[in-house]
């Protein structure tokens, strides 16, 4: 970790709003405000224009609207305050095969967009114009009839692929009709103090990181319909790699933080600091391995969790079809404090999650998972405190300790922390894993729940040092299963003979 440590401390952008002098305002190219005009070709000029001379495009105060535009090479977008870029609500302003991004580039240079104003979207919009065009057969859908359009017929605000040297800064971006933000494939990325409002429709993450190395996400306020942050490794082979996330709030109707779910290549040296999550359907952290990728050497630190489905899911499975298998290994969890209420924590927002489309469970613990003969390697959590709603009910659902194998594995799952269905657990529940270490980790229960506190199935190398349980309810609290190289020490636990209890 000291080494991971020393590479981020190393890693400077180099600003290129010196380079940008010369500024080119998008009205002296024709462009004007309001809702009657847009004003793509004359926007797309003034940004042709300065990637010619290396300088700034201006969108002065005022709304402006615009369909799909590109970013060229040594160009800052600059939204003054008070402008708001307008996404045009007339779906093939975006063409008629596949929706293209609002704001693109690709493999361009030295870009950024900077300035206190807003990029709209108006997805809302977007997609009702969208579902007028299905039905009239303008257009066409796989998914629309069934569920909803798909996503690649629904435009995002930002996407840039291959791209290297990029910066955001101060901007909003807000009411997509599909992913907000989308890099693919981009190096030196620098995302610091914007504002994501992406509750308009589904599919809505607030950023996504995709096969990308050399990121920073630093003082960003999230509110996410779908993903807050999410990191994937999927489409043309690579890796996420050295990237950095700190001082960020973030509000979701699926997970905070996040890598996976698209796992083909992998993650490596990922440093978390000082994160909020809260009001967040699903995990606050999610890391998850499930096509045939790697995750190693994730490092998190600091996370305030309040009212959230789950504070820490971390899942090794195996979705993809071929024999490569999914690892998980080196990850260090630490000073996280989450409350987990017992009622839906994203109730009442625009986009709530999803009902669970498993069988009816109780209040689900945190949890480690592999899958038999593939194990979750080598996590430490420490300093951690996870307080449950609890009132756990053997009328709900139960899985009594001598069934312990009759947890669903569940191993091509989309992976989420309700996909096993009930758990036998109300704090932490660990299978198929081997070096996991607990220091000073406390759990709370508010109603005393039915259900052992911890469960270890099928783990070996466990080092418990610090472990404080309030409230437990069953006489046994930590359950040991197919364990081997077990250490537990300065526990504090509702005392009996049978607080620990090994079962084969």
């Amino acid at each position: 970790m000291k080494a991971l440590t020393c590479l981020f401390i190393l890693f400077l952008f180099v600003s290129n709003a010196s380079a940008q002098q010369q500024s080119f305002n998008i009205v002296d190219f024709g462009a004007k405000p309001g809702l009657k005009h847009t004003n793509s070709k004359s926007i797309q000029q003034a940004i042709n224009a300065a990637a010619k001379a290396g300088g700034r495009v201006i969108v002065p105060s005022g709304q402006f609207v615009t369909g799909p535009i590109e970013m060229k090479s040594n160009v800052m977008l600059y939204l003054a305050e008070g402008a708001e870029l307008l996404g045009s609500i007339n779906r093939l302003d975006y063409g008629k095969q596949d929706a293209k991004p609002l704001i693109s580039a690709k493999k361009q240079q030295n870009i950024s967009i900077l300035g206190k104003g807003t990029i709209n979207g108006r997805g809302v919009e977007v997609v009702k114009n969208l579902l007028l065009l299905l039905h009239q057969g303008v257009l066409k859908d796989e998914t629309w009839q069934v569920k909803r359009p798909s996503e690649s017929n629904r435009p995002r605000l930002i996407a840039f692929s291959n791209c290297e040297n990029i910066t955001l800064k101060n901007i909003t971006v807000k009411n997509s009709a599909g992913w907000v933000q989308d890099f693919v494939n981009c190096n030196k990325l620098n995302i610091d103090s914007i504002t994501v409002e992406s509750t308009a429709y589904w599919n809505n993450d607030g950023i996504d990181i995709v096969n990308s190395k050399n990121v920073r996400i630093t003082n960003c306020n999230i509110d996410a319909a779908d993903d807050g942050i999410c990191l994937k490794s999927e489409g043309s082979p690579g890796i996420c790699e050295y990237i950095y996330v700190a001082n960020c709030i973030i509000r979701s109707s699926a997970s905070g933080f996040k890598l996976g779910t698209g796992s083909y290549g992998g993650f490596k040296n990922i440093k978390v600091r000082n994160i909020t999550v809260y009001n967040t359907y699903r995990s606050a952290i999610a890391l998850e391995a499930v096509d045939g990728g790697f995750i190693d050497s994730v490092d998190i630190e600091g996370v305030n969790a309040k009212y959230t489905g789950n504070a820490i899911f971390i899942r090794l499975g195996h979705r993809n079809k071929t024999d490569q298998y999914s690892s998980i290994k080196n990850i260090r969890i630490a000073k996280v404090k989450a409350n987990i209420p017992n009622f839906k924590p994203d109730a009442g927002y625009p986009l709530e999650g999803p009902l669970p489309k498993v069988a009816p469970h109780n209040l689900l613990p945190a949890s480690i998972t592999g899958i038999p003969g593939h194990l979750v390697e080598n996590v430490l959590l420490e300093d951690i405190e996870i307080t449950y709603g609890g009132g756990g009910s053997e009328k709900v659902a139960n899985i009594p300790i001598d069934k312990l194998d009759s947890v669903f594995e569940n191993e091509a799952g989309y992976p989420e922390f309700s996909m096993f269905g009930e758990l036998p657990a109300w704090g932490f529940y660990v299978r198929h894993a081997k070096g996991i270490s607990f220091k000073n980790i406390k759990l709370n229960v508010k109603t005393p729940d039915f259900r052992p506190a911890v469960v270890f199935d099928d783990v070996n190398s466990i080092n418990i040092d610090g472990l404080q349980l309030e409230k437990g309810e069953n006489p046994h609290q930590v359950i040991l299963k197919k364990t081997g190289q077990v250490s537990i020490k300065n526990t504090k636990l509702h005392l009996n003979k049978e607080a620990i209890k090994e079962i084969p």
